[in-house]
């Protein structure tokens, strides 16, 4: 695919911002925004919670699946037409899902939309890169990292709100006008653009054995905790058919004549290196994310709204700085700034591993409102190492790559093992502290004789309220170990960093022919 871009004046390249990134808001606001409704919609349709997660898992395997096809789609179809047609098809998927009469039918939506919704995130980077010009496109990888980080850490705050005050199909309906009208202003603004299609074949084996390797990944890494990880039969099978799956796709896509994945960009030192520090990197931040609001809301007894409240912090200051460390990118070197980052990032893990039971709601935003500092010079710098040496006419693709395997290994990876080792250490934290009991038996003897006596509390009251203040304490323990080994891994980070060479934001905006 080649682009002749247009020349876009300022009112409408800010028309075309805010239309790319409503398209990428709405598409990254629903990969959260059911997970505090899921009480609901299974009491609604009459399943069980733990069926209706599939409601979560069935959006992010057809989504993940898409992400990588990204580059293929646009060199077939063109970035824009991609872009419109599933920012559209996305908006009309919702509408479905809220009219959803059983589980199997919203399932099936589900999967509409995140099929429809996977190039999203990837079209908008390159599409905003690509108009924007030369001095400007730190800006706008500034404004694009802003809508990243902030509609993760609203959609539980929304879709909370939503659910309680209107009922949880809601959560879907408030796609509809904010995805036409995102569709609508692309396809004004760009789509007349002169661009040359590559109707290339579609290598079938190729995506099938994409589609089997990444779908079965998915869903293993979705509900592994839930079913007890490889102690499960179904899992280890899930885990077998990816590895085979991948084992046969890499070799046979690398060897295509038509390869559904664009494995080139990997030649790049800067993409390679910068992939994995942003894998890592969303590994751990994301899984952060998952977990304090989940300690906070099953131990802390803090309601669904009150949870994503004391998280909400974090996103205040990249709402601010983000554009402003994009605008100024080109002007340092964005190694340092990277490196600032994960110094941050490492230095409130490090503070979340100090965390106590008696801990308020300031002291749990504080440390999120400083961690701020970190995220807003996360996204900007990665995205321009890893993105500057690639071509326009890869970018697609490279940014459907990148966003696949940060996403994989942040919202499915760093998910499930964090909330894994958050419970099987708690596992062994409450075995010791119930020996700990044993051992001061006369204290506790005491202890129970004191809540009968003074708080007219049963023998077997004492004991729960004795079992619920261990059990407390060893998830509060647990929680102290998985950042304390988090902040260690950030440090570990920061030196890989500085293999990266110090390349420009040019040539992923340049044209094909200046390239």
């Amino acid at each position: 695919m080649t682009n002749e871009a247009k020349s876009l004046g300022p009112i409408p390249l800010l028309l075309l911002t805010l239309a790319l990134g409503m398209g990428t808001f709405i598409q990254i606001l629903d990969t959260s925004i059911a997970n505090v409704s899921i009480p609901y919609i299974a009491g609604d349709l009459g399943v069980s919670p733990n069926e209706g997660t599939w409601v979560i898992t069935s959006f992010a395997v057809s989504n993940a699946i898409i992400l990588p096809l990204t580059g293929f789609l646009a060199n077939r179809y063109t970035d824009v037409r991609v872009f419109v047609y599933s920012t559209a098809l996305f908006s009309l998927a919702s509408w479905a899902c809220g009219l959803a009469w059983s589980l199997p039918s919203l399932i099936i939506f589900r999967i509409i939309q995140g099929a429809t919704g996977g190039t999203l995130i990837p079209l908008s980077q390159s599409l905003l890169l690509r108009n924007y010009p030369e001095d400007k496109k730190g800006l706008a990888l500034g404004f694009w990292s802003t809508v990243v980080i902030v509609a993760p850490i609203l959609g539980p705050i929304l879709g909370g709100w939503i659910t309680d005050n209107y009922g949880w199909r809601w959560i879907f309906y408030i796609n509809i006008p904010i995805g036409l009208l995102s569709a609508y202003l692309t396809h004004a603004l760009l789509g007349n653009e002169k661009i040359k299609t590559e109707k290339v074949p579609l290598d079938l084996i190729g995506l099938f054995l994409l589609v089997v390797a990444v779908g079965a990944l998915q869903v293993m890494l979705d509900k592994g905790d839930q079913w007890d990880w490889f102690d499960s039969p179904f899992i280890l099978k899930l885990a077998a058919i990816s590895a085979i799956g991948f084992y046969f796709f890499i070799p046979w896509n690398y060897f295509s004549n038509y390869p559904v994945v664009d494995f080139s960009c990997f030649k790049y030192r800067n993409f390679t290196i910068g992939t994995i520090l942003s894998a890592l990197g969303y590994f751990v931040f994301f899984g952060s994310v998952v977990l304090v609001p989940l300690w906070l809301q099953t131990q802390m007894d803090y309601t669904a709204f009150w949870a994503g409240v004391a998280v909400a912090p974090i996103g205040i200051v990249p709402l601010f700085l983000s554009i402003f460390v994009g605008k100024y990118i080109n002007k340092v070197d964005a190694r340092w700034v990277l490196t600032f980052s994960f110094a941050m990032f490492s230095y409130t893990f490090f503070w979340f591993s100090g965390f106590e039971t008696d801990i308020s709601l300031y002291q749990v935003m504080l440390p999120r409102f400083i961690q701020g500092f970190g995220v807003a010079c996360f996204f900007v710098p990665l995205v321009a190492i890893s993105l500057a040496p690639i071509p326009t006419e890869k970018l697609a693709s490279a940014s459907g790559i990148f966003n696949f395997i940060r996403l994989v290994a942040g919202g499915g990876v760093g998910t499930s093992l964090f909330v894994s080792m958050w419970n099987r250490w708690h596992q062994y934290y409450h075995a010791r502290l119930a020996e700990t009991v044993t051992v001061y038996e006369d204290n506790t003897v005491e202890f129970l004789e004191f809540l009968e006596r003074r708080l007219t509390i049963s023998t077997p009251e004492s004991y729960q309220i004795l079992d619920n203040l261990t059990n407390n304490q060893a998830f509060m323990l647990s929680l102290n170990d998985v950042f304390y080994i988090a902040g260690w891994l950030l440090l570990i980070l920061i030196a890989p960093i500085w293999l990266c060479s110090n390349e420009k934001l040019r040539a992923a905006g340049a044209t094909a022919v200046g390239e």
